[in-house]
Formats: structure tokens, sequence, C-alpha cells
């Protein structure tokens, strides 16, 4: 069975942040739909690749978690780059194709309120997601499996400005870091299964992701000293057909909170911070020689205690060496 560089590339999800006054965080280590359209179970032949992700979302309502706290919702916009390094060695572990990456995305949001003149813009960092193990088994009938491992370092570094008031930085507590990134660590276990038969590309990739306790955002400070999210399941589906360079199908995502957040190591009452999104939408891309370039648009009919709304992702992958 052939498989395309486009098909088979594998890329790390990262971060969409959340309303500067909400008591409560909206962030989410895995960026919603970012792998919709890739061989989630398989990786590419031996060499480096270079993958490339615009993600845009162009007004994404914020609810607040804390419901009837009284906050109202706010409109997100973000431009969010997502650039990624995948290095295949070319040798096994336990009969597995082995693989590392990394990724470093960097934002671009506004946040405003409807029916105020309040408003707050960013640009900077998220935090670096570092993939040391990436496996691959090819099994019969086409089927594939891939476990992986990563860490999303608390390194994110951006500035906040708000309207009529001086730029701050992360460093010094700027609101709740809108499109800032995490102030804290996050350890992501994943797993992608495909089905490639005959250009089919039948594949979900699921994540499992578990965060440290934050104590220096201003998130934190406005919750007197530490606040830590809940566990989070997410998962991207594909379904696509190759034909000829073209490639069309259908994509979609899922994200459910598992674990409510903890406020001072306690766990917040009732089901305000539980996170719920779900989204479908359509999927083309086209290869240019060696360059692949794929393009998807998911509308999210699930939207609960999150952002929600229309996200659209550009992806080109191309091939180093």
């Amino acid at each position: 069975m052939k498989k395309t560089t486009f098909a088979a590339a594998a890329a790390m999800g990262v971060v969409l942040a959340a309303s500067q006054v909400s008591a409560e965080e909206l962030w989410s280590p895995h960026l919603p739909g970012i792998d919709i359209g890739l061989a989630a179970g398989a990786l590419p032949p031996q060499g480096v690749y270079f993958v490339e992700n615009a993600y845009y979302t162009p007004g994404l309502t914020v609810r607040p978690k804390n419901s009837g706290s009284g906050l109202s919702d706010y409109k997100l916009t973000a431009l969010v780059d997502v650039p990624i390094l995948l290095w295949n060695p070319g040798f096994k572990i336990l009969g597995a194709d082995y693989a590392v990456a990394i990724a470093q995305p960097f934002d671009n949001t506004q946040v405003s309120s409807p029916g105020t003149s309040g408003s707050s813009a960013h640009l900077g960092t998220f935090n670096t997601v570092v993939v040391p193990a990436i496996l691959s088994w090819s099994l019969p009938y086409d089927f594939h499996v891939k476990p992986s491992f990563a860490v999303f370092l608390d390194d994110a570094s951006s500035s906040e400005n708000f309207t009529n008031q001086p730029p701050r930085s992360l460093a010094q507590g700027a609101g709740t870091n809108v499109g800032a990134g995490m102030a804290n660590y996050t350890f992501e276990g994943g797993l992608g299964i495909s089905w490639l038969h005959d250009g089919w590309n039948a594949s979900a990739q699921f994540q499992y992701d578990s965060s440290t306790q934050d104590n220096h955002s201003a998130l934190a400070t406005t919750t007197n000293g530490s606040y830590q999210s809940g566990d989070q399941f997410s998962a991207d589906y594909t379904l696509t057909k190759a034909i000829g360079k073209w490639t069309v199908g259908i994509g979609g995502y899922q994200l459910n909170q598992v674990g409510r957040d903890k406020i001072q190591g306690d766990k917040t009452n009732g089901t305000g911070t539980m996170s719920m999104r779900e989204a479908i939408g359509p999927v083309v891309g086209y290869q240019f020689g060696g360059i692949g370039v794929q393009a998807q648009f998911t509308h999210e009919f699930v939207e609960h205690n999150d952002v929600g709304g229309d996200v659209m992702n550009v992806r080109f992958v191309v091939p180093i060496y």
C-alpha cells in the first residue's frame, strides 16, 4: 500500500485560551481539530519533516465557566501559528517505527466584550511541546497504531494590551493571559489509529491531558495562590479519499473535561468547570510534488463551559530530507 508523506505526517496540537476577567480558566492543552486530515496511526518514511499549521478562529464565543457569576460572554479572535519538526531516524523499537517531534506555537489573539469598550490583545508564544516518543506499528489489513507521549513546557511568553492601559507581560501577571499559554506543565498521552487502503484514510487521534498546578500566573493570583485544570480527553477524527493529487473528505473533533478544576488543591463545586466541545466539517487537500497542502473547516454544534464557534486550519507538510 502506498503511503504519501502528506497523509502520514504527524502533528502535535497545542493551546487555545480564554477570558481575561473570568475567575476560572478556559485553556485546552490540545488545540481541537489540529490533527484532522492526518493519518493518525502512521509515520512518514525515514527523514525530517516540517509541518506548518495556520489555525484561525474568526470569532469564538467565550463563555466563563463559573455560570451564574454574572460574567458576560466574550468574543475571541485568534490566529495561532503552529510550526512542527518531526524526525524519523529510521530505526525500530519493539517492531515499531520510532520518531520524535517538537512544536513551538505562536499566537495573535484579541478578546472583546460585546456591548462594552473593554478589550485586550496578545502576541507571543504558547507552551513549547516536546514529543520524545512516537511509535507506529503497521498491522495486517492496512491498519496502523501509533501511541505517543508529549510534554507541554511551562515557558509561554506573551504581551497583553488592555484598552487604555499600558502593555503587560505574562511574567507581570497580565489578566488571565488570554492567548499567552498555560502557566504550568501538561503531560499528554496519545493514541492514533488508522485504516489506510486504496486512497482511503479512516483515522482517529485520541489524547489524554493532565496538567500540573498553576502557581504564578494572574489566574493563580485571582484564585489566591493556585489553580489546576481538570484532566481532559480529546479526539480528532478523519475520513478522506485521495483522488489523484486531490484529497477530499470530512473531519471532526470532540473535547471532554473528565475532572473538575482545583483551587488551592480543592475541587471546584458543581459542573461549572467541566468543558465539552464537538465539531464537524469538510477537508480538502492537494499534493504539489513533495509538498502537501490541506485545509479544514469545522463548525461546533456542541459547546458547554468553553469557547464555541467556527475554526479553520491550513496545513503545509514539507519533507526536508
